[in-house]
């Protein structure tokens, strides 16, 4: 770059965040001159909302940071034979379904403990886990093929712990968020949602292979555990669980828990959420959205290694053009819920979801050209966008505030039964040697995604009128 007739040398990392940084920015300036939904909030409650959510959004963002920086290098340990492709899908699957079984614990605990706390539990043992990882990967890259055994079993016990304690994130954002928004601002929140989930893949996926090529592999461990240490403090010293524990009033967000007085012990938060059809059809429709999130996420990058599109555009930016992609679809999901379908999510997802079945019939006869790399990245567009409107928020709308930790760990628990299913689905179907070289050994990964991308979007048309009933009807105000 030349800036007033000198050369100057701009980091590669820093052209990279540049897009994003600028993406956000005018994001934050639309955002601000749209029309705002007005449920009687003072505005020093909405400035001590704003210091409650974005240090404990940035802590999830983060979390993000320290749990696909595995994935993020595992193109290269397998071309360096330290970790094949087989092996980490095997390691993902265990840690995708622990992810997924630990919500039965966790969100019970978010919904007793209060979601701060659970959100300092997940974010320091996943930084103690991930030193733990840091050492186990410097022994496996100094031990060579030769110790790749010893790796895999390593990382198979150390990526479930972490998993574990990654768990903690989704119910302690959700459960602390909950009680400072109202059901009619929660859209535009589903959409952070997605831009935080979209900043933590950036930060993963372009950071922790930057960091690993330039230091060594062990260093994509060690730093997130560094950064999650810091998250640490700062959700300590800034997050408060409710309105009232930052000096406010506490009041009534209009969700299915609304009038409520007291708790409900956990047999009877089951029966009531496992009996509302609308809970079941999400829990469906999050299985399909974890099974194509990790399809994406997980495999593509594998892929595009393995045919010898390792330095393709979208290979070397993925973590970038995810994070994009992601905001992108975030922002436009919580737009179009609360303004254009009146705080629905089922009409949004449908929409994400066809968005989703086409990039996956475009993906099937796309194998070896670079439409398919674009392909892809429209579908992270999409389902990150569903994410965040149905973990993110409909989960708060039909959980309600007093039970959001539990059913956020039920559906946030499906997206990642999905998302493990998808890795012993592939790492068992796969092309190996040198039958990944050619791309038409390939079909059975976009085969599998799209008649999963069809049933979602039906499944997403039977909810399209769903909405919360809240058990008292008022207006927030506070």
């Amino acid at each position: 770059m030349v800036w007033l007739d000198r050369e100057v040398t701009v980091p590669d990392w820093l052209l990279k965040f540049l897009p994003i940084l600028a993406l956000l920015v005018s994001v934050g300036v639309v955002v601000s001159l749209l029309p705002k939904v007005d449920v009687g909030h003072a505005a020093a409650f909405k400035r001590r909302r704003t210091m409650n959510w974005v240090p404990l959004g940035l802590t999830y963002a983060f979390l993000y940071f320290g749990r696909y920086n595995l994935s993020a290098i595992v193109g290269e340990l397998d071309k360096s034979g330290v970790l094949a492709k087989a092996e980490f899908n095997e390691i993902d699957g265990v840690g995708q379904w622990v992810y997924g079984i630990a919500f039965l614990i966790n969100g019970p605990l978010a919904d007793r403990l209060g979601g701060r706390t659970t959100m300092l539990i997940g974010t320091a043992g996943s930084a103690l886990v991930n030193v733990g990882m840091a050492w186990a990967m410097q022994r496996g890259v100094d031990a060579g093929p030769a110790g790749s055994a010893d790796l895999c079993s390593a990382l198979l016990l150390l990526n479930g712990a972490n998993m574990y304690f990654q768990s903690f994130g989704a119910v302690s954002i959700v459960k602390v968020n909950a009680p400072w928004f109202h059901v009619r601002e929660r859209g535009v929140l589903g959409g952070l949602f997605g831009v935080l989930i979209s900043l933590g893949l950036y930060f993963s996926y372009d950071w922790s292979l930057g960091i690993g090529r330039s230091l060594g592999w062990a260093f994509s461990f060690w730093v997130p555990s560094a950064v999650l240490a810091a998250c640490v403090v700062s959700t300590f010293v800034l997050v408060r669980d409710t309105p009232s524990q930052a000096g406010f009033k506490d009041f009534d967000t209009g969700d299915a828990t609304s009038g409520e007085t007291g708790s409900l012990p956990l047999n009877a938060v089951l029966v009531r959420m496992f009996s509302n059809r609308v809970i079941w059809i999400i829990v469906a429709i999050e299985f399909c959205s974890g099974f194509l999130r990790q399809a994406v996420m997980k495999q593509y990058r594998l892929y595009a290694r393995a045919i010898g599109d390792g330095e393709s555009f979208v290979y070397e930016n993925w973590g970038m053009l995810l994070c994009v992609a992601g905001i992108l679809g975030g922002v436009f999901a919580g737009f179009i819920s609360d303004h254009v379908f009146g705080s629905r999510r089922g009409p949004v997802s449908s929409v994400l979801y066809g968005g989703l079945l086409v990039g996956a019939v475009v993906a099937l006869f796309s194998l070896g050209q670079p439409l398919l790399g674009w392909a892809v990245i429209v579908m992270s567009l999409c389902v990150i966008g569903v994410h965040g409107m149905l973990s993110g928020t409909a989960s708060m709308d039909f959980g309600g505030t007093k039970n959001a930790g539990v059913v956020t760990g039920i559906i946030d628990g499906f997206v990642y039964l999905g998302g493990g299913t998808q890795a012993f689905v592939f790492g068992r179907t796969l092309p190996v040697g040198d039958a990944a070289k050619d791309p038409v050994n390939w079909t059975v990964w976009p085969a599998a995604m799209w008649p999963v991308a069809l049933v979602g979007l039906l499944l997403c048309t039977r909810i399209w009128n769903a909405r919360p009933k809240p058990r008292a009807s008022s207006e927030g105000t506070s």
